[in-house]
């Protein structure tokens, strides 16, 4: 399970909110642009620290501000899908898949035929050798999603991880994401503006607006007035 307390002064507003993801469950988080999405998984990742609060996964205090406890990166166990991808461009699909495992310190004798399966599981077997900088916007983000689900994270959170997919493709990695957190029963956290998104592979939503939540509830029950911000781009 997760459960975070967040507080984060801003530019433009303080972040505040306390959130909490069962394991095997998926929450969804929506808003405007700008609302605080991002930040709330940069928080959690710990590319970013909160002014104060505290961040629990499976019991374990990744951060905690009354304690000083804040763990790096690299030792949260987290898998992180970032909206922009963020492939290595001099490395190969493979080659980034494998990357992500060596950081999480995955025995080395098992990366080759993990690299294998999840070249097989997204469908990209056939750029395995290509370097990122000369693949499209999609297989980019079918690279990002392979390297983040090998790890085998304790958390996964993504960021508008559907938006250089094709509708095909799109509906492929929602079966194999619902799959993945039900199989290995983590906590997974999905940013996302579209509906269908959150009504395909959500358990429940929060929708931000200037770093609070302002509604939130099970992902069949989203009213109107919670912000259906369906094919607007991420800026936060």
């Amino acid at each position: 399970m997760l459960e975070a307390e967040l507080k984060k002064q801003l530019r433009d507003f303080s972040l505040e909110l306390r959130i909490q993801v069962n394991c095997g469950k998926i929450l969804a988080l929506m808003g405007e642009n700008g609302a605080g999405k991002s930040t709330v998984l940069n928080l959690l990742s710990g590319l970013l620290t909160p002014d104060t609060g505290s961040i629990r996964l499976n019991g374990r205090k990744l951060y905690d501000a009354a304690s000083g406890i804040s763990m790096p990166v690299e030792s949260r166990r987290i898998g992180y899908v970032l909206q922009n991808s963020a492939a290595f461009p001099h490395l190969t699909a493979a080659g980034n898949i494998a990357y992500g495992m060596r950081a999480h310190h995955v025995p080395k004798a098992r990366i080759p035929d993990l690299v294998n399966y999840w070249l097989d599981v997204m469908d990209i077997r056939s750029i395995a050798g290509v370097k990122a900088s000369s693949l499209s916007g999609g297989q980019k983000q079918r690279v990002a999603i392979a390297r983040a689900l090998a790890t085998g994270p304790d958390l996964l959170i993504l960021d508008e991880p559907f938006t250089a997919l094709d509708a095909e493709s799109t509906a492929k990695v929602k079966r194999l994401l619902t799959a993945y957190v039900r199989d290995l029963r983590i906590p997974c956290i999905v940013v996302t503006h579209r509906i269908t998104d959150i009504q395909d592979i959500g358990d429940t939503v929060c929708t931000l607006s200037r770093g609070g939540i302002v509604w939130q509830g099970r992902a069949g029950e989203i009213p109107d007035s919670a912000g259906n911000t369906e094919g607007s781009e991420s800026r936060n």
